[in-house]
C-alpha cells in the first residue's frame, strides 16, 4: 500500500506551540509527531509514503529522509510556498512524485487507530474511492458527512448541520483516475472532490469505531498526549 501525507500547511493555530517547527514535527510525548504517525502506518502494512510538503518542508525531509528508520520507502512532492491547497497538493504529487493507482491519503497532523487493511479492502485494493467516517454527533467537531448502507451520501465541509451525524475520520482511499478527472492542475480543495463523489453516488464509506486524534490545535495535542500516555 502507498500513502500520501499532506504536510504542507502553515499550521497557523499551532504557532504558539510550534514556533518555527513544521507542524508534523511537533514533539508528542518526547518524539516528533511524524515518528508516531510513520510507525503506525508501517505497522498497518503501508510500504511507500509520499510526503506533500511546502512550508518548512525541508525540516520534514531532513528528519524523515528516505524512510529507512521505519522500513518505509519515502519520497516527496514539494509545492514550496505556492499554496496549492489540499486538492492541488494531491494532483501535484500524482503528476510529479510517481504516485499513481490507488493510494491512501491522510493529513500530517492526524493520529488514527482504524484497521487500514480493512479500509483498503473496502476500496477493492484502491480501485474505488472510500472515505473513513466516525459517528460524531457533534462531539469532536462539526459533523460533515451522512453515511448509510456503506456509502457516504453527503459530504459538506464547513456545513453546520448535526443531522449529518458523521465526520470525516482523516484517512481516505483515492486513485489517479479520480484525481485526474476531478482535480485541475491548480490550487483547489480536496473537500470539493469528496463532495462531488458523494453527490454522484461514487463515494464508499468505512466506519471507524474510535475517535480520531490530531495535533492541529493545542487542545488536540493535549488530548493525543493523554491518550498515548494512558495506552
Amino acid at each position: 500500500m502507498q500513502c500520501l501525507i499532506l504536510a504542507g500547511g502553515l499550521g497557523a493555530r499551532m504557532k504558539g506551540v510550534a514556533g518555527n517547527t513544521a507542524k508534523t514535527l511537533i514533539p508528542v510525548c518526547g518524539r516528533p509527531f511524524a515518528d508516531h504517525q510513520l510507525t503506525w502506518l508501517a505497522g498497518e502494512g503501508v510500504t511507500h509514503v509520499v510526503y506533500a510538503i511546502g512550508h518548512l518542508g525541508e525540516q520534514i525531509r531532513d528528519f524523515v529522509e528516505g524512510g529507512g528508520h521505519w522500513g518505509l520507502d519515502i519520497s516527496y512532492s514539494n509545492e514550496g510556498e505556492a499554496g496549492f491547497g489540499t486538492g492541488g497538493a494531491v494532483r501535484l504529487a500524482l503528476d510529479r512524485a510517481g504516485l499513481d493507482g490507488g493510494f491512501l491519503v491522510m493529513y500530517g497532523d492526524s493520529y488514527l487507530t482504524l484497521d487500514v487493511q480493512a479500509l483498503w479492502a473496502a476500496s477493492d485494493d484502491g480501485a474505488l474511492p472510500v472515505m473513513s467516517v466516525f459517528r460524531n454527533n457533534g462531539r469532536w467537531d462539526a459533523s460533515n458527512a451522512a453515511y448509510e448502507n456503506g456509502m457516504v451520501t453527503c459530504y459538506e465541509k464547513g456545513r453546520s448541520d448535526e443531522s449529518l451525524g458523521f465526520i470525516d475520520y482523516g484517512i481516505s482511499v483515492l486513485n489517479g483516475d479520480i484525481i485526474r478527472e476531478l482535480v485541475p492542475a491548480a490550487p483547489s480543495d480536496l473537500a470539493d472532490v469528496y463532495h462531488r463523489l458523494a453527490e454522484t453516488g461514487r463515494l464508499r464509506g468505512f466506519e471507524a469505531s474510535e475517535r480520531l486524534y490530531e495535533i492541529g490545535s493545542p487542545q488536540g495535542l493535549a488530548d493525543l498526549e493523554a491518550f498515548l500516555t494512558s495506552a
